[in-house]
């Protein structure tokens, strides 16, 4: 077993680090002895480091196995700018045949491939024409049908890597509750006790769920607090490119649209116009992110709700990555949680339960007073602080009233009408306010006819809020509300209804300010630091590489502070590797000289 004195000279020499983070140390010493492993690891934990380490410094090829192209083709840059030897086999290479000339001469330390090709036999000839170190399989979660991004593809890996039963398996994910890392090391062949948990905690990132208010407002409001690259999520097609082009045209921004009905070469070509970018806005559906490894982006934001915690958690993870303050906000109606329980009905029994119950969870994240990081982190099996200091309910705790009685009102109005009327209607039959329409349909004359008292009005929104989201009042497809879920344990009393009262400034996106409360990449305003980011986006353009396949700018803030004058000291900075030293070291000490 190597020692630390043997393993950080490799890890300053390839990455530039003198130390390794977290789990990332046990997890390599656990692949260069050979053994397999499911690590799990918060997205920006370095999780490719753990295999690409390991692959300069064992005989052989280390077969990554990715499950989108672009995400292959980012890391495979990032790889390379550290002087790693790496090359990937996907339809989108040209260079097919040299790869795998490389591969059989033993040059490559990383061959990137997707599972749907990783699972065919032609490949597994090929393997044997090569030494193999390691199988490492990325986004591992995937091969589980109890995670929340099954791919079928996935399965077929057992197969393959089972023919090459000496060889190490390292799998790697971000999220995966107990559950599924149970299923994964199953699936996969991974004894139990090579199971490495990380945690799940993300400190720079400040989580904000907001009710969604004009939408559009919020999130205009967003771009114009936080000026870095940021990611929004949206439900539709139509409203990625609606959002898109209204957000470019109200801040002036680069913002464009992402989503699988664009022609594939405009996916391509927005995808790598933000991997390039150090300020643009990419709106998307879900299709957009697993392929990114973008680590400067600011924001995430939800335009609606995602489809459970693992995803929102996985979504909001592509903020930060670089390990900077960063914010994830989600703007929410309760309509989204309608609409996610009508498509509830259309999918198989077998997976009803399941999906209910992640439906469940999120709309108990959304509802809570408490600590959203907290709620998260319990979701994954851990035990965190009551609170975090850092989302939206531990800095301005929201009000919270018993609403209780009003949902008893409520609930009785809807049943008592019929269960064919929308909340405004409600709203006027509880507050005894007469017209046509409900003269007519006799409602004027019903027992809950304004019994709604007047210091109750403030709770309806927030109860009907509530009871949408939890499933007590869903919608008929006429909109009307009907009782459903726990409406019945409700109208009892056997089951109590707290509610939020959101802040005053609430129209505001409070909580979203982010990184700005810390000054944003450059907080102390130096001009060097400036200067060093245009050096590294002139040398990127040079390149054709993203600004940040370069340095991070938390490798350009430690340079612009220490004001290294030589080589050797410039090489002391974290994230200065020997590759990067020798191509990049001269033109950085230069500009550092002129300041």
């Amino acid at each position: 077993m190597l020692d630390s004195a043997e393993l950080l000279p490799a890890l300053h020499t390839t990455f530039g680090f003198s130390a390794f983070r977290g789990v990332q140390e046990q997890v390599v010493r656990r692949v260069l002895a050979g053994q397999s492993t499911l690590a799990v690891m918060p997205t920006g934990a370095g999780k490719s480091l753990t295999y690409q380490l390991p692959a300069t410094m064992m005989p052989g090829t280390c077969v990554v196995i990715s499950p989108l192209i672009a995400l292959m083709h980012d890391q495979l840059r990032s790889a390379e700018a550290n002087g790693i030897r790496a090359a990937s086999l996907t339809s989108a290479d040209s260079n097919r045949e040299e790869t795998i000339d490389r591969f059989r001469a033993g040059e490559l330390d990383l061959l990137y491939v997707a599972p749907e090709r990783a699972s065919q036999s032609h490949f597994r000839e090929l393997l044997n024409a090569g030494q193999i170190s390691l199988f490492a399989i990325d986004e591992a979660h995937c091969v589980s049908e109890w995670g929340h991004d099954f791919r079928p593809d996935y399965r077929a890996l057992r197969p393959l890597m089972d023919s090459f039963a000496q060889v190490p398996r390292l799998a790697l994910t971000a999220t995966a509750d107990a559950h599924t890392r149970a299923d994964v090391l199953a699936q996969l062949g991974i004894d139990a006790a090579g199971l490495i948990v990380a945690g799940f905690d993300r400190p720079n990132i400040r989580y904000a769920i907001r009710h969604r208010q004009g939408g559009f407002t919020q999130l205009r409001d967003l771009l114009k607090e936080q000026p870095g690259p940021g990611i929004i999520y949206a439900p539709t097609r139509r409203k990625v490119e609606d959002l898109a082009q209204k957000l470019g045209e109200a801040t002036g921004r680069r913002v464009l649209p992402y989503h699988a009905g664009l022609p594939a070469e405009q996916r391509a070509a927005n995808q790598s116009a933000f991997v390039a970018s150090e300020d643009m806005v990419m709106v998307a559906t879900v299709a957009f992110g697993m392929g990114i490894d973008k680590p400067d982006v600011r924001f995430v934001a939800h335009a609606g709700v995602p489809k459970s915690i693992e995803s929102y958690y996985q979504e909001t993870g592509r903020a930060g990555r670089d390990g900077d303050d960063s914010v994830a906000v989600m703007f929410w109606a309760p309509a989204d949680f309608v609409l996610a329980r009508e498509r509830l009905s259309e999918m198989d029994e077998s997976r009803r339960k399941g999906e209910r119950t992640r439906l469940d969870a999120l709309s108990a994240l959304v509802e809570s007073p408490s600590c959203r990081r907290a709620i998260l982190l319990r979701h994954f099996g851990e035990s965190p602080p009551e609170k975090c200091g850092n989302c939206d309910n531990c800095l301005e705790a929201p009000g919270v009233a018993d609403g209780s009685v009003v949902a008893q009102k409520l609930l009785s109005a809807a049943y008592r009408t019929g269960q064919s009327f929308g909340i405004g209607h409600l709203e006027k039959v509880l507050s005894g306010i007469s017209d046509d329409r409900i003269v007519q349909r006799g409602h004027d004359r019903l027992t809950v006819f304004g019994i709604l008292e007047s210091e109750e009005a403030r709770l309806l929104k927030p109860v009907a809020r509530a009871l949408q989201a939890r499933g007590a009042l869903v919608a008929n497809e006429h909109g009307g509300l009907m009782l459903a879920g726990d409406a019945r344990a409700i109208l009892t009393g056997d089951v109590m209804l707290p509610v939020v009262l959101p802040p005053q400034g609430e129209k505001r996106s409070r909580g979203s300010r982010g990184n700005r409360d810390k000054g944003g990449a450059n907080p102390l305003g130096d001009p060097l630091f400036e200067a060093l980011r245009a050096l590294r986006r002139e040398l990127a353009a040079e390149a054709g590489l993203p600004p940040y396949v370069i340095f991070h700018d938390a490798t350009l803030r430690e340079m612009a502070s220490a004001r290294p004058a030589s080589l050797a000291a410039l090489g002391e900075i974290g994230g200065v590797g020997t590759r990067k030293l020798e191509a990049y070291g001269d033109a950085f000490l230069t500009v550092i000289r002129q300041h």
